[in-house]
């Protein structure tokens, strides 16, 4: 009650199933167990969330912050805790980043409030979007709420990604980094864990708060500082800080794309200060040594978002995007969602086999049509037919079954199994004599007829 969650009357209600349920046990119900069931009934009368009624267990009933009410903890990321949360009039379930008030130092502060008015800046599919801020004893910034995890989470629960699907996370992740470089911003922090990835294979880039203007560094209150992570630092980055452009980002989301195929970063292993000399002196392991099913062309585009030398590197996302692409595409045809279907109704054939029973069709329509002249000899060509025929079109792909045999012959002009083998032309017609051995074989009792087919044997002899 003290949370303001949960109305009187819904109390009551909840109290009601709690003696109820109490008086069902087989045994004395101690107060532990009370708790328990009371926890349980909160859940399952959507009173409460899990997170909510644990935190109610240890005592805490504070779940409001502004106008926002938190529902749960998703991650600590690097400015702070990252809530999920839901707008107490609109009912929009959003995620909350606070900057808890041990951090809350003059930079600390003055790097929010930046990533706040930058993100109010960016309206991607690709990106995060910025909905609100405000301060109630923390500050904090309101962002969409994205289902799903992180890529790094992902990897660790699934291990290395097929290239396809990785092509498919880094290609939205780039496409989300080429606007907000067209916005005169750069990420400086791209890695796994700031590509949220969806259950239905979305990517959006987080945290683009760290980004500065490239037109403009030295307003950054921590331009010149080496800020991201060392894993995915690029080697202009720990030269120089002030350097920074999107190719930086470029070569971050080379080691990230590097990561999601091997489940290994570039430089495995070492301190900081070891990864940073790494990478600007070394060369990491060839990915297919630990991914062996990549190809060689995927591996270039890697090696290229990689290179050490910024004038070589691909010099910008959208370039990234577009050599991706093929893998992409690939791996959106592979991870389309099936559809659940109750028992009652017949699952809809193959996209392949529609297309070819609306080609059987059409070619019966026309057989229909034309009968008279195909009886005079003369083909028939649907003009839709025609039209692929002209252009090499492969009818052969389709699966178009033993009964469409003749009509694809006749389509692409070659002959038909009747007409290159005239013998086999019309079905046989049966002979006299197999007539009058039919009836025969009907009207004699089985015995004379077997007494007669040996006495022809032995005639025979």
């Amino acid at each position: 009650m003290a949370s303001g969650l949960i109305e009187p009357p819904q109390w009551e209600y909840c109290m009601r199933l709690l003696r109820f349920r109490c008086s069902t046990e087989p045994q004395p119900v101690s107060m532990q167990r009370q708790d328990e069931l009371l926890h349980g009934i909160l859940i399952e009368q959507g009173a409460v969330t899990e997170y909510q009624a644990a935190q109610m267990s240890n005592g805490r009933a504070t779940f409001k912050l502004g106008p926002y009410i938190i529902t749960d903890f998703i991650a600590q990321g690097g400015m702070g805790q990252v809530f999920k949360a839901v707008h107490g009039v609109m009912g929009r379930e959003c995620a909350i980043k606070v900057v808890p008030t041990s951090k809350a130092t003059p930079d600390a502060i003055a790097g929010f409030n930046r990533e706040i008015r930058l993100q109010a800046k960016l309206d991607c599919p690709y990106l995060v979007r910025a909905y609100d801020a405000g301060y109630d004893k923390v500050y904090y910034l309101v962002t969409e709420y994205v289902p799903g995890m992180d890529l790094r989470r992902l990897i660790k629960a699934q291990g290395p990604l097929p290239q396809e699907q990785a092509a498919r996370i880094i290609m939205q992740a780039a496409l989300g980094l080429e606007y907000a470089h067209q916005q005169g911003m750069v990420h400086r922090d791209v890695k796994p864990g700031n590509i949220l990835v969806t259950p239905d294979g979305l990517a959006k880039v987080s945290d683009v708060g760290l980004a500065g203007f490239t037109a403009n560094l030295m307003d950054d209150p921590r331009a010149g500082k080496i800020v991201g992570t060392a894993d995915y630092l690029s080697p202009e980055h720990i030269r120089t800080p002030l350097k920074v452009g999107p190719v930086s980002d470029v070569y971050s989301l080379g080691c990230t794309l590097y990561y999601a195929v091997c489940g290994k970063v570039p430089f495995p292993g070492g301190d900081t200060s070891q990864k940073v000399r790494r990478h600007l002196e070394e060369t990491p392991f060839h990915p297919r040594r630990f991914a062996a099913n990549i190809t060689e062309e995927f591996v270039e585009i890697i090696a290229e978002m990689m290179d050490k030398n910024p004038n070589n590197r691909t010099q910008s996302c959208a370039e990234v995007a577009a050599r991706l692409e093929p893998w992409a595409m690939l791996s959106a045809e592979l991870q389309q969602p099936k559809m659940s279907r109750g028992p009652w109704s017949a699952p809809p054939p193959p996209a392949i086999e529609l297309e070819s029973q609306a080609l059987m069709d059409e070619v019966s329509q026309e057989t229909s049509i034309h009968s008279n002249e195909s009886q005079q000899g003369q083909s028939a060509l649907p003009e839709s037919l025609a039209t692929v025929e002209s252009q090499g079109g492969n009818l052969d792909s389709f699966s178009i079954g033993a009964g469409g045999k003749t009509a694809r012959a006749q389509v692409l002009g070659q002959p038909s199994p009747a007409q290159a083998n005239p013998a086999q032309a019309s079905p046989a017609q049966p002979s006299q004599a197999m007539i009058i051995a039919l009836t025969v074989a009907i009207l004699l009792p089985p015995a004379l007829l077997l007494g007669a087919i040996i006495g022809y044997l032995f005639g025979m002899k």
